[in-house]
């Protein structure tokens, strides 16, 4: 029998219900509780250490007390993206937000009240999700120039980008056809690459610039920020730009949050 199991993180202010899935999770099998949570603070803080708790997955309710009707799933806004960022599941007893929830990646989403088999169910696809995106990628890139097969290491890498039908991938040696789709990509190099935008991933070490006009919200990419800059200037998705911002400042120094 495989010992492959998840390490969760549960996000729920109701006891009854938080001890229910505990109580769920033990008797699958399939997960380690390393947290069970009942507010927002104590969840932010668990999730900023994601890396050392090893945190597969976050269920998180939808409404918690005294955090407005949609803190839980503003807490998933504020962390989805982010390098090292867990899964997501809602576990909820409102059917409503489920359109947005997928748009921002979340796995899955539990309707109250959770069964066995329901549960279970989710954790399969959970277990999948995570063979599926790990290990990361870790051999070579091949792209295509016309005829010629290009090879690229992979922290050469500055974006991927799908236009028309065709992936390319951009590089400091130019740009190069690819033969598979951003999801395909997305999958293989597992969470190393950053959704900013529907038709982007990038590669966020080499991340140098972010700005605002507006309602607009672009990164540029690349290996130079002087005056001859070298790189690609890429948009980034409305429902994505503060979970981006969130995620470049979480991991440096010297721009407080606000600013």
């Amino acid at each position: 029998m495989s010992t492959e199991r998840l390490r969760a993180l549960i996000v729920e202010d109701e006891w009854p219900a938080r001890e229910y899935l505990v109580e769920l999770f033990e008797d699958s099998k399939l997960v380690d509780v390393v947290g069970a949570v009942s507010n927002l603070d104590e969840a932010r803080q668990a999730l900023h250490d994601t890396a050392r708790l090893g945190i597969d997955v976050a269920f998180i309710d939808v409404r918690l007390a005294g955090e407005g009707d949609q803190g839980g799933l503003d807490l998933v806004r504020s962390f989805s993206g982010r390098a090292n960022a867990p899964m997501f599941v809602l576990a909820t007893a409102f059917r409503d937000h489920a359109i947005e929830a997928f748009s921002l990646d979340i796995v899955d989403y539990l309707v109250k009240p959770f069964t066995e088999e329901r549960v279970e169910q989710c954790l399969r696809r959970l277990l999948a999700r995570r063979r599926a995106s790990v290990p990361a990628h870790s051999g070579r890139i091949v792209a295509r120039r016309g005829k010629t097969l290009v090879f690229l290491e992979p922290d050469e890498v500055w974006a991927f980008e799908a236009a028309e039908r065709l992936t390319s991938v951009h590089t400091p040696h130019g740009v190069f056809d690819v033969d598979l789709s951003l999801a395909a990509i997305e999958l293989s190099f597992g969470r190393s690459l950053l959704r900013v935008h529907r038709n982007w991933l990038v590669n966020a070490a080499h991340i140098k610039e972010l700005d605002r006009e507006g309602r607009e919200t672009r990164i540029f990419v690349g290996s130079c920020i002087g005056p001859e800059q070298r790189g690609v200037r890429i948009p980034v998705g409305r429902e994505r730009a503060q979970a981006v911002r969130d995620m470049l400042l979480a991991s440096a120094t010297g721009v407080r949050r606000g600013q």
